[in-house]
């Protein structure tokens, strides 16, 4: 179910799973950026002039879906930065310039990341597994929300990783551990401290991608809740321009099938069930 950072909406709709792939095939780019620029889109638009779809089938005043998809996928032509944010804001105000009718607009945008098989190479293949988001809502007053996110981090230790101490009752299997090759799934997402902030040109993500491999790679844990905790501190302290953050973490830790003391070991994927982890943080 959607939610809007401006509050409930008696009705809203608009066009999911929209791809576009920006391809400067010349490999001429502004400031090293890379010649593919790949998102999924996400629109929802909100206003009263809508209503009367809902409640007589009468369509006057109604941009078609399809109509939000040709918009996106032609618009990104024009559009020629690199950064999810100020993409969001680039077809936010077009669309609410072409369209007096619509009174708000939320825009999500998840990036579909491609790198190059060698530099200034013509082949690419998929990256991540992790990718940027950002959402974005604005209104005829300007905008209203802007928020970043890192999704789909997938990240192994091969020691390290703790977990014990923990209550013990009927209902306890696990055993104390002190050591274990800790595998786990981790999204983040956050907002800054002012509007202007969140415009960085991708300096910002790229800050908290780096951050949170430093961290996880660089200290002992005692549970996944310590280590997410150390990233949001640590964003928190290093990068001024975030306000909050929000972290989910899934405890995708493998079974043991055999293992040779702490140096060599046998594992596979884990059983479907599987622990969530969440935390949020404000300066």
């Amino acid at each position: 179910m959607e939610q809007f950072f401006s509050g409930w909406k008696r009705n809203y709709y608009g066009k999911g799973d929209v791809t576009a792939y920006r391809l400067n095939r010349d490999g001429v780019t502004a400031g090293g950026q890379s010649p593919v620029f790949g998102a999924n889109v996400k629109m929802l638009v909100y206003g009263d002039a809508f209503w009367p779809t809902y409640t007589t089938g009468d369509n006057t005043g109604l941009v078609a879906t399809d109509s939000m998809k040709n918009f996106i996928q032609r618009e990104t032509l024009h559009y020629a930065g690199c950064d999810l944010e100020d993409y969001c804001r680039f077809l936010g105000a077009k669309f609410l310039n072409l369209y007096p009718q619509v009174e708000g607009i939320q825009i999500s945008v998840t990036e579909i990341p491609y790198t190059a098989l060698q530099p200034q190479s013509a082949a690419f293949a998929p990256a991540g597994p992790e990718r940027l988001t950002s959402r974005f809502e604005c209104n005829r007053s300007g905008i209203v929300e802007i928020a970043s996110g890192i999704t789909g981090f997938k990240l192994l230790r091969l020691g390290g990783s703790a977990f014990h101490g923990f209550v013990r009752d009927e209902y306890t299997t696990l055993p104390d551990i002190h050591n274990r090759p800790l595998h786990m799934w981790l999204d983040l997402e956050w907002s800054y401290t002012t509007v202007d902030a969140a415009f960085s040109a991708g300096k910002i993500p790229a800050a908290v991608r780096a951050l949170v491999r430093q961290v996880f790679e660089g200290f002992e844990s005692g549970s996944i809740q310590e280590v997410i905790y150390r990233i949001g501190t640590k964003m928190l302290a290093e990068i001024p321009p975030i306000s909050e953050i929000h972290l989910e973490a899934q405890n995708r830790t493998w079974d043991t099938v055999v293992e040779r003391g702490d140096e060599l070991g046998i594992y596979t994927d884990a059983r479907p069930p599987y622990g969530c982890l969440g935390l949020r943080l404000r300066r």
